[in-house]
Formats: structure tokens, C-alpha cells, sequence
């Protein structure tokens, strides 16, 4: 790609993915967030695209979209519908931690059939005492004959009941602390897991957030991911590639409520003029725009380095881009989508408008995989050790 520019391909990737949003994506936005259904049909007609797990490499039957190429589909998915972004973003989250860690046996499983659109994969790390402090998680999985029993109980897990499969981190050592944590795939359908109730939420109501339960879950050994012990540096090292697809769900957000307030302030009137004509309303407007664009180029950077990582190669600061990407592009969506809001005045409001919806979306981009005061510490963290 020539410098702080995007290949033809992904310019190309770009405009069919909004092309599918706009036709298939869009129309149903406001039925996804009022019904608080998953959206099957979009499922299925991102799967028909190939747009719904474009990460997966090439050996394993998938698109072997790069990084970058990911975040936009994310982008462009979340512009017109929050919660159908969660389909790319999602099945990225749960299967990273195969990419990196995982043998070929596990890879040649289980990626395939995300690759073909057979099953969703989720990512199981916080629990009710453990969110922000993951490595307080109490989940056991204990090791029997030629399998674990798996017992405890995983919170907040987004396209719970949906997803067909899940990336679960639990403890193997308790005397190890962090390195007593081991990664498992789990099964829907395995005998003794099940879920709890769908949240209740304030956004993304599409996407099924529920909690999961093991009670003498037992798993083949087979399931492990990585060697035992490693599932906490892996649920990491996952964190730092997916906090980008995060960055790129609330860039979408982002824009699409900016290009929502643009439209509506250039046909608005009022005192004669219209709306857009007004200095306040411009620089408003200018604000947005110019945050927008500066969270972008962090992303779309940060996708860059997420690709030379995955490459294999050794990226320094990483950690530090994908952190400071997701927060600075969540907290600029959530003041983006406030002033969409306030431009359109009584009518940013009321849900005939989708406006209050980007706003309410926008929200859980600040919070989960990692909120961005944890973001904030983890940067600092970074600068710190040089």
C-alpha cells in the first residue's frame, strides 16, 4: 500500500462491502435494534459475500483478508447496522486465539467451518467477578483420563446461543495465577453447557449478550488450544489485534451518523436559511469530521501493524497502537454520534430517526474488550517500560 493510502483492492473491497450494507444492511437497522433479534438474513447474506469472516488465511478454506481489509468490512457493516458488525468482529474475537495459538489439527477443525458460514465463533474470557481483572477468572477446567471437566460460569459474551462455537479461558493451575490459565474450545450442544437469559441492553440489541454456564462440562482433550498454562498470554495477544475490529465497528458508527447529520442539516430550515448555513452548525460539523478522520488513520495503522504481527513479525508497539486506536476511535464515536443527536434537534431524539440508535450503539465501544480507562492503563503501561 504507497503511503497513508488505500490499495485499489481495498478501495474496491470498500464499496462492495457498503453496496451489500446499503441494500441489505441498512433497510433492516431499525427492525434488528426494535425487535432485539439476531439478523439471520444478514448472516446469510454476509456469508454469501464472503464478508463474514474474511480473516480466516486461505488453507483453511477463507477469504485471507488481511487486517486492514477486516476493519473495513467492520467499518462499512457498522455504518448501517452496529449489530450486524458484530458478525465479522465476533468471528474474528473467538477464532484469533486458534490463529495464534493453536496446532494445525485444531486449525483444520474448526476453521474451515466458520470459513464456510456453518457456525459462529464466540470469545469467553470475562466472568461476574472477573472483568476488567480477567485474571481473577474462577472457571476450573480439570483435567480426567483423556479430556477436562469444565465447571464455572463466563458473563457478557456477545452472540451467546448464536455462535456455534466458543473460545473458553479457564484455570488448569490455581497455584499459577495468570499462567495457570488454559484456552478450550467448547461446543454448542456439549453435554452440561448451557446459556442464561439474553441481556437486556442499551445498544447493539440485535447481537445476544448471555452468560455461559459449565456444570461438568467435559471436553476432549483435543479442544485445548496452545499448551496449558498459555491460555491468558493468548487471550492477550488476541486482545491486541481484535481491540482494532472495536475501532473499526466504532468508526462505522461514527460515520454513518455523521453522514446522517450532514444530510439532514443541509435540507433542515430554519430563520430562512438552512441549518447548515450557520457558523456554530459548521464548525460542529467540521469538529466531527476532522476527529473522525484522525481515529481512522490510528486504526487503519494499527491494522497495519496487527498484519505484521500475524506475519510473524515482531511489532513493539502493537499493544500500544491497538489500545490507543480503540480508544481514541470509541471515544470519538460517542461524542460524534452526541452532536449528530444535537444537530437534529427534537428529532435526534425519537427513533424515527436512526441517530439516537448510533448514539446508544456507540456506547459499548468505550466499554467491552477492555474499557478505555483499562485502555488508558495499558498505554501508560507501554510508554512506561520504553
Amino acid at each position: 500500500m504507497s503511503t497513508f493510502d488505500l490499495s485499489e483492492e481495498h478501495q474496491a473491497l470498500r464499496e462492495a462491502v457498503r453496496a451489500l450494507a446499503d441494500d441489505k444492511i441498512a433497510p433492516r437497522a431499525a427492525e434488528i435494534d426494535r425487535t432485539a433479534e439476531f439478523p439471520w438474513d444478514v448472516y446469510e447474506a454476509l456469508v454469501k459475500a464472503d464478508f463474514h469472516a474474511l480473516h480466516i488465511p486461505e488453507e483453511y478454506g477463507g477469504a485471507g483478508g488481511d487486517a486492514l481489509a477486516t476493519a473495513i468490512v467492520i467499518e462499512e457493516v457498522a455504518r448501517a447496522c452496529a449489530t450486524s458488525s458484530l458478525i465479522p468482529a465476533v468471528n474474528k474475537l473467538g477464532t484469533m486465539p486458534l490463529l495464534i495459538g493453536a496446532s494445525d489439527e485444531v486449525k483444520r477443525h474448526y476453521l474451515p467451518p466458520v470459513a464456510r458460514g456453518e457456525g459462529m465463533f464466540s470469545y469467553a474470557l470475562s466472568e461476574p467477578e472477573a472483568g476488567s481483572d480477567a485474571a481473577a477468572m474462577r472457571t476450573r477446567a480439570a483435567r480426567t483420563g483423556d479430556g477436562y471437566v469444565l465447571n464455572g460460569v463466563k458473563r457478557w459474551i456477545t452472540n451467546a446461543g448464536v455462535s456455534k462455537f466458543y473460545t473458553v479461558m479457564a484455570v488448569t493451575d490455581p497455584e499459577a495465577g495468570p499462567n495457570g490459565i488454559s484456552a478450550f474450545v467448547v461446543e454448542d450442544g456439549d453435554a452440561g453447557f448451557s446459556f442464561g437469559a439474553p441481556e437486556h441492553k442499551l445498544g447493539i440489541k440485535g447481537s445476544p449478550t448471555r452468560e455461559l454456564y459449565f456444570d461438568n462440562c467435559e471436553i476432549p482433550a483435543s479442544r485445548l488450544v496452545g499448551d496449558e498454562g498459555q491460555g491468558f498470554k493468548i487471550a492477550l495477544r488476541t486482545l491486541d489485534h481484535t481491540r482494532i475490529t472495536i475501532a473499526a465497528q466504532a468508526l462505522g458508527i461514527a460515520q454513518g451518523a455523521l453522514d446522517y447529520a450532514v444530510g439532514y442539516v443541509k435540507e433542515r430550515r430554519q430563520f430562512g436559511h438552512a441549518v447548515a448555513d450557520f457558523q456554530g452548525v459548521q464548525f460542529m460539523l467540521a469538529d466531527m469530521a476532522m476527529n473522525l478522520a484522525a481515529a481512522r488513520q490510528l486504526t487503519y495503522a494499527a491494522a497495519a501493524k496487527s498484519e505484521l504481527a500475524m506475519a510473524g513479525k515482531k511489532v513493539e508497539d502493537l499493544t500500544f497502537f491497538s489500545s490507543a486506536a480503540k480508544c481514541l476511535a470509541s471515544d470519538v464515536a460517542m461524542s460524534v454520534t452526541t452532536d449528530a443527536v444535537q444537530l437534529l434537534g427534537g428529532y435526534g431524539y425519537v427513533s424515527d430517526y436512526p441517530v439516537e440508535r448510533m448514539m446508544r450503539d456507540a456506547k459499548i465501544t468505550q466499554i467491552y474488550e477492555g474499557t478505555n480507562q483499562i485502555q488508558r492503563m495499558v498505554m501508560a503501561r507501554q510508554l512506561l517500560k520504553g
